[in-house]
């Protein structure tokens, strides 16, 4: 643990369970982003804190500390439950072990489009899984893209889950990307994300799954030529505050962070959008292979047994079936 981490906490822990506005207003609201500068959540959320600013004259402000200077997001998150962070940009992931709705819109196959999984995370399946963040000392604040996740690997195209077969393909840490991939015939290989380029170069493993920009960014495309658009996961960000600063709070002041952060939504996408099309020129221009025409009926039919696995709840079925249900 770093000694900006430790001091976090220990402010944290040393501070009363509840206090004034005054005392948030004495120091920056302190945030976190483990993506570097520049990239389209760390821009939105600058973009959200010049607003507060703007609102408040200057009495509220944010600091935002970007690229994982305060350690991974399952670290961050801890500090800010803390209280030793007040605002945080995440994935779903680390959220996932903690609370069981947000597993949901981490789900393969479930949104048919960028679109379908927009309206679904403005609407009240998204207001649903914010709201239950609250009970674990979280106040959900608005949802970002993260894009959508395809597979790409090095040795042929992949249209349909047989493609798939006896193909070693590198997956995050996680149950539920170990288990997706396994029901469509591969071999996941968990490995931290630094360790992917060497492992394509060596063989170690035959491919991977991530979104356009990533998959440009990290060169992967120059040795896995193939990228197929299953786009099979489309699990958003989630920006946060933490409940302890909350409670510090005015309620006008509560209402001016969440109107900056619906705002800053917009903003987020657009870099996005923008973002993706300039990774995919570069990766087309490169020579890759891009296969579009894929047999989606097949991968979902894969995916019951896993929906079966992670879908455990009345919770997580209600929220599965309105979120299935939107036109």
């Amino acid at each position: 643990m770093t000694a900006t981490r430790r001091a976090l906490i220990a402010a944290a822990l040393a501070a009363p369970a509840a206090g004034c506005v005054q005392e948030i207003g004495e120091r920056p609201l302190r945030g976190a982003d483990a993506h570097p500068a520049g990239y389209p959540t760390v821009e939105a959320v600058d973009h959200f804190g010049r607003l507060i600013s703007e609102r408040t004259d200057g009495r509220l402000r944010l600091r935002n500390y970007a690229g994982g200077q305060l350690g991974e997001e399952k670290d961050t998150l801890e500090i800010t439950v803390f209280g030793g962070l007040d605002i945080n940009r995440v994935n779903l992931a680390p959220l996932n072990p903690i609370e069981p709705l947000t597993l949901v819109p981490s789900l393969p196959f479930l949104f048919r489009s960028t679109d379908h999984m927009r309206r679904a995370l403005d609407g009240a399946p998204g207001r649903t899984v914010l709201n239950a963040l609250e009970r674990h000392g979280l106040i959900g604040l608005a949802f970002y893209d993260s894009g959508e996740r395809s597979f790409y690997n090095t040795r042929r195209p992949i249209r349909t889950p047989a493609d798939m077969r006896g193909l070693k393909l590198r997956v995050q840490t996680s149950d539920l990307y170990v288990a997706l991939v396994q029901a469509l015939g591969g071999s996941p290989i968990p490995m931290s994300y630094g360790e992917v380029f060497q492992g394509l170069v060596q063989g170690v493993v035959d491919g991977a799954e991530n979104n356009w920009p990533s998959y440009q960014d990290s060169r992967h495309f120059e040795v896995a030529r193939y990228y197929s658009l299953t786009r099979h996961v489309m699990a958003p960000e989630v920006l946060v505050a933490s409940a302890r600063t909350w409670a510090k709070l005015t309620p006008p002041d509560r209402d001016v962070i969440r109107a900056a952060a619906t705002e800053s939504v917009p903003v987020m996408r657009g870099l996005w959008e923008a973002r993706e099309r300039t990774a995919r020129q570069a990766v087309v221009e490169a020579g890759v292979e891009v296969v579009e025409d894929l047999d989606r009926a097949a991968f979902e039919t894969a995916m019951r047994p896993v929906w079966d696995r992670f879908v455990t709840s009345d919770a997580q079925r209600t929220l599965v079936e309105q979120i299935r249900g939107m036109g």
